[in-house]
């Protein structure tokens, strides 16, 4: 089975806002996911903002985001990012799975946006919640391929007989 790869979204306009992001890219790592994290990847964008540099930073997060198994998204600020929200958007038109972080915001997440999260279920609040997150998934996997085992092997006894 191939590593699982993720795609951190988030705003990425000062430093604790970048180690955050990169908080959530260790705590997913530590559980086997490939990340994709874009400033500690790609590279933050200095100087002027030309058109050849916009370029190759969304062609690379597009790189990225497409084949991408999960979406992890950072949705705080005073209403969730514009590049954030497109990349969540792009994601959930795409059937991705999408999991929030709310870093217990104060201001309400827009209800659109709480909408894409599967009416908020995917939405935890800081980053203890994002393992409890991981941790369910880890267990419905493991059950999961517990029973397919199962299943398969309950097959093979009825195609023998």
């Amino acid at each position: 089975m191939s590593m699982k790869k993720v795609y951190i979204a988030g705003p990425l306009f000062d430093d604790h806002e970048r180690s955050y992001l990169e908080e959530i890219a260790e705590i997913l790592e530590s559980y086997s996911y490939e990340t994709f994290l874009p400033h500690r990847d790609a590279g933050l964008v200095t100087g002027e903002f030309t058109f050849e540099k916009k370029s190759k930073v969304f062609d690379v997060d597009m790189e990225y985001l497409a084949p991408a198994d999960l979406v992890v998204a950072l949705l705080t600020g005073r209403d969730v990012d514009s590049g954030t929200a497109a990349e969540i958007g792009y994601a959930y038109g795409a059937g991705k799975e999408l999991v929030g972080i709310s870093a217990r915001t104060i201001k309400p997440i827009n209800n659109f946006v709480w909408g894409l999260f599967e009416y908020g279920k995917n939405i935890v609040e800081d980053l203890e919640g994002l393992k409890e997150y991981l941790d369910l998934k880890k267990e419905k996997w493991k059950k999961q391929a517990y029973f397919s085992h199962y299943f398969y092997l309950y097959l093979a006894l009825i195609v023998l007989n």
